[in-house]
């Protein structure tokens, strides 16, 4: 790790993957050596924008994010994105595909594109996304993108990681957008209709219309900003500075207001509990009283909800005995 901090300060690409690849092992030999990592790098963190892609398989994140880069790097930005692809079912690593539809910015040496599987973690992110977010800030990026796997409504993980959650839609959703529009769309920031050129400008246009009247049905996510609609196409580039800009304008707002710094202290706290949980869970699993308890549960001798508050009193230090079965 001594060797690690420094090149990773001074923006070495191949120190970052090091980084990432060490923060992201379940090794436990690692772990000691991940969190002193990121300790080291904490105080050159926090600098970059934040911004969340979201939505439905086929929408053209991408597409949308390829664009987006290059029009960013082209304005001389230095740009991080971290692209959550699908697990491959048989070696669990990602399956790339992601990457492979942004040619054009994974050319750029402006940018840098790394693709983490999903794995069994939900919330359309990855299990370390937050510890590589700080990694590529830490690395000097101007704007780090984490783009989701796009699995619908429970897609909202990357919301309490970002500054800023854009939700692309595809014109004509139907049902399906149906589907996804409470869980998503009461944490988005901007809405984005991708698709809109040619034959489904029209469709397009109708399905902005009428999230722009959902929008005002619903509760603000911060007092002085009403999230926007905006019209793009990923494949003509058109509309895609005007995301842009928007983007732009919810950050200012967020930072004017205090929002911002109260936003990441959240985020940083959530973070700390949800890795506790992960580590006490992770724990817990592996105890001989879980091992009994399992056996138990399977073997109808105890109901589920008994056998947890056991073990839960166990880790605690109190009976956990729960209620008295028969």
């Amino acid at each position: 790790m001594s060797g690690l901090v420094e090149p990773l300060l001074e923006g070495d690409r191949r120190a970052l993957a090091r980084a990432i690849t060490l923060v992201e092992s379940t090794r436990d030999d690692d772990r000691d050596e991940a969190a002193a990592l990121l300790e080291a790098v904490l105080p050159h963190t926090g600098r970059a924008v934040r911004v969340g892609i979201s939505g439905t398989p086929g929408v053209g994140k991408s597409t949308f994010v390829d664009v987006l880069g290059g029009r960013l790097t082209a304005a001389g930005r230095t740009l991080a994105v971290l692209a959550v692809d699908p697990s491959s079912t048989v070696s669990g690593g990602s399956i790339l595909g992601d990457k492979t539809r942004m040619g054009g910015l994974a050319q750029s040496p402006r940018a840098y594109i790394r693709p983490s599987p999903a794995g069994t973690t939900l919330g359309g992110v990855a299990r370390r996304t937050r510890e590589a977010l700080l990694l590529c800030e830490a690395a000097g990026f101007d704007v780090v993108l984490v783009e989701t796997v796009g699995v619908g409504q429970s897609e909202v993980a990357v919301a309490g990681m970002v500054d800023t959650f854009v939700l692309l839609l595809a014109p004509a959703g139907g049902d399906e957008l149906q589907g996804i529009k409470r869980g998503v769309m009461e944490l988005a920031d901007l809405v984005v209709v991708n698709k809109a050129d040619g034959d489904l400008l029209a469709a397009a246009e109708q399905a902005a219309s009428e999230h722009r009247h959902g929008l005002h049905l619903q509760r603000r996510r911060w007092p002085g900003w009403s999230p926007e609609v905006l019209l793009c196409s990923a494949e003509t580039g058109t509309g895609v500075d005007e995301v842009w800009a928007a983007v732009e304008r919810h950050r200012a707002t967020l930072a004017e207001s205090g929002d911002l710094d109260r936003l990441r202290r959240a985020q940083a706290r959530d973070w700390l509990w949800s890795d506790v949980t992960d580590r006490v869970v992770s724990t817990l699993r592996s105890s001989p009283a879980a091992a009994a308890a399992e056996a138990d549960v399977e073997a109808g001798r105890v109901p589920p909800s008994v056998a947890a508050a056991r073990l839960a009193g166990n880790l605690l230090g109190g009976t956990g005995t729960g209620p008295t079965t028969t």
